[in-house]
This record gives C-alpha cells, sequence and structure tokens, in this order.
C-alpha cells in the first residue's frame, strides 16, 4: 500500500523509544534510588498524566491530522529523556523533579499511541485490516524484543544514564522518520471547541458505543495484572534470582519474540464474530503464566512463563484492535480511539503504583495479586462486551 512502509518504519522507531524507555526508566530508578516504591510512582505518573489527556488528544488529532501531532510527541520525549539523563549524571536529580519531568512528558503521549493507530485503518483497506493490525501489534512486540534487552545491555554495560541518552536518540530518529509520512486524512471541520470535541469523543466510547465500553473495563483491569508485573518482574530477578538488569532485559525481549510470532499468526485468522472467545483464551492462557511466576523459584521458569505470557498477547491483540474498527464511526477515529485507548490502558499506571508498596511488604503477595486481577478480567469479555458488531454512529 503506497506510504505504509513508511508509516510502519516510523512507528517502529517511536515504540522502540517507548520500549527502552518503560524499561529503562525502572531499571534507572532501581540503579540510582534502590527503591520499588519510587519505581512504581515513576511508572505511574510518566503514563497516567497523559491518558486524563487523551480526549483532548483525540480531539486534536482529528482536527489538525496526525503526522504533525505525533512529531510534537516524539520530541517531547526526546528532550524529557536527554533532561533526566543529564541531571542524574551531574546529581541534580531529586525524586521529586524525576516525578515532575516524567509527568510532563506523558501529556503528549496520546499524540502518537493514538495517533499512529488511527492511522492505520484509514491508509490500509478494510478487508486486509487483520493483517494490519498484525503489524500494528507487531510493532509493540518488535519494539521489546529490542528495546528491553538494549536498554537492560546498556544499563549493565555503560550506565543508566548512558541507557537513557540512547533512548532519546531513538526518540529523534523516529522524529525524522515522521517527517515523510503522507497523512491522508480529511481536516476536521472545527464547528466545536477543542474540549467539546474532547468531551464528545469520551461521552462516545462511554455512553453511546456499547462494545468500546466492554473492551474497556475488560483490558483495564487485565492490563492492572500487567502493571504489577511492571514492578514485580525487574524486582524478581534483581533480589531473588540475584540476576543484573541484562537479564531482566533478556527476559522482556523474549516476552516480546514470542509476541511477535503469536501477532503474526493471528493476523491471518479471521477475527470477525470470534473477537471475545479469542480475548476470553488469551486472558486465560496469561493467567496461567503469572501462577507459573508466581510459584518460580529459578531462571528458567520466569523465563518460560513470559514467553507464554507474550504468546497469548497476539490473539487478544488483533481481536481488540480489529474489533474496535469495525464499531467506531470512521468519522470518530482519533477521539474514540484516543479515549478508548487510555481507558484500555489506565490499569497499567494503576497497577504499577499498587506494586509498589505491595513488593515492600512482600514481593510473593505482589506476583499472587496479578494472578488474582488476571481471574477477574477472564469474566468480563462475555459479560461486559455485546455480540453486536455494527459500527455505532454520533448521536452528539
Amino acid at each position: 500500500m503506497p506510504g505504509f512502509r513508511q508509516l510502519y518504519g516510523s512507528l517502529l522507531l517511536g515504540r522502540l523509544g517507548g520500549s527502552m524507555l518503560s524499561v529503562g526508566l525502572i531499571l534507572f530508578v532501581l540503579a540510582r534510588f534502590h527503591s520499588p516504591q519510587l519505581a512504581g510512582a515513576t511508572a505511574f505518573v510518566s503514563i497516567f498524566p497523559g491518558l486524563v489527556l487523551s480526549p483532548v488528544a483525540g480531539a486534536l488529532l482529528d482536527r489538525y491530522g496526525r503526522a504533525r501531532l505525533v512529531l510534537v510527541d516524539y520530541v517531547v520525549a526526546a528532550a524529557a529523556v536527554a533532561l533526566i539523563a543529564g541531571l542524574s549524571a551531574m546529581g541534580w536529580l531529586a525524586p521529586v523533579l524525576l516525578l515532575a519531568i516524567a509527568g510532563v512528558a506523558s501529556l503528549t503521549n496520546p499524540l502518537s499511541n493514538t495517533g499512529m493507530r488511527s492511522l492505520f485503518p484509514i491508509v490500509a483497506p478494510r478487508h486486509l485490516w487483520e493483517r494490519a493490525n498484525a503489524l500494528d501489534s507487531s510493532g509493540y512486540v518488535i519494539s521489546s524484543l529490542v528495546g528491553a534487552p538494549l536498554a537492560g545491555a546498556l544499563i549493565g554495560w555503560t550506565g543508566p544514564e548512558s541507557a537513557l541518552v540512547a533512548t532519546s536518540a531513538i526518540y529523534v530518529l523516529a522524529a525524522l522518520a515522521v517527517l515523510g509520512v503522507r497523512d491522508p486524512s480529511p481536516p476536521g471541520t472545527g464547528e466545536a471547541s477543542i474540549l467539546e470535541d474532547a468531551l464528545a469523543g469520551l461521552l462516545y466510547v462511554v455512553r453511546q458505543n456499547t462494545t468500546l465500553r466492554g473492551v474497556a473495563l475488560t483490558l483495564s483491569t487485565y492490563n492492572m495484572a500487567w502493571g504489577v508485573l511492571e514492578i514485580a518482574v525487574p524486582v524478581l530477578v534483581l533480589t531473588r534470582l540475584h540476576q543484573g538488569a541484562g537479564t531482566v532485559g533478556l527476559l522482556l525481549g523474549g516476552l516480546g519474540a514470542a509476541g511477535l510470532v503469536s501477532a503474526l499468526l493471528s493476523g491471518r485468522i479471521r477475527s470477525q464474530g470470534r473477537e471475545r472467545s479469542m480475548m476470553l483464551g488469551a486472558i486465560l492462557v496469561g493467567a496461567a503464566a503469572m501462577v507459573a511466576l508466581a510459584l518460580a523459584n529459578n531462571l528458567y521458569v520466569v523465563a518460560i512463563a513470559l514467553v507464554v505470557f507474550g504468546f497469548s498477547n497476539g490473539p487478544f491483540d488483533i481481536a481488540l484492535f480489529t474489533l474496535r474498527q469495525r464499531v467506531t464511526d470512521p468519522a470518530w477515529f482519533g477521539r474514540a480511539f484516543a479515549v478508548s485507548m487510555a481507558l484500555n490502558f489506565v490499569g497499567t499506571p494503576v497497577g504499577s503504583a499498587l506494586a509498589g508498596p505491595v513488593i515492600g511488604w512482600s514481593l510473593d503477595g505482589a506476583l499472587w495479586l496479578a494472578v488474582g486481577i488476571a481471574a477477574v478480567s477472564a469474566a468480563l469479555p462475555l459479560l461486559a462486551i455485546p455480540r453486536s458488531e455494527a459500527p455505532t454512529p454520533s448521536a452528539l
């Protein structure tokens, strides 16, 4: 498809930077401040403020186009990460300053996350959505496959600050790459204010589109379990198994590799009418992997559990992405996707914030907390997501 290769290249670079940052920032905090509580708080503020502003981001994307606003986020991310590295190298980085920089930088995150994802169903024809979504999903897992081991290795070899500088450079490359992306999105009308458009997008997802609302309830709950693991797994590997940051990166890279294979295989399966069962199966497999993590007493069990967990993500992503595209009015792709993605992802920073204090009490308690949350989420695909897939027009 014309323009798709350029779009996918810029997406990969941006997500590589995001993967390096999500892993590198947690390992950076653990290395410099030795505090799981601060690591959890940092993970929370690096995501949550941006999720709150997602409706505004969606309104901006629908009105002003996607590629230029993706560029804005990449530039902000590069500057913020470089600032954290520089202040730390000079010994001026206090915890409150770290949290402030991470929180401010998160505000533009929805511009790239939603901007790229909402371009896919615009550039790709409808009959190729499953395959395009497989590439979209694989963008995350390829970035995890490369970014997590790279971040861990750089921290182990050259220090945490060098890993953050490398992450900033990746964001600069992503910003340069997105300059060549052609944005075929029609311009918005601009009849309402940005805040009115943002509110309309929020109401579209929460009140009008029952499928998007059910998906949000399912995935936000399930992602809370992953948010706990995002902090608990590095602590497990570093403290209980006495391994280094490079090992953490390799383990998360294995998770990404399994997800890549799973996503590409799942993209060849026609998902229409099977979305709820695909989501349920993926959650059950992921929950089983979490049980193995909670019981793990050696590195091999942890590695196998993460590979199984990664493999479960592919069918879930394909079902989720394609279902969301089918039930959303194309005129609302920016606003609806921004709100939907924010609600879906909100469980991750909440889980990370919970993980810090729970790990301070008991690492085992945190791992079993993730299992319990995943078990609750397993009931939601059948209870909260309706069978109907007809696009929901706006009544606003």
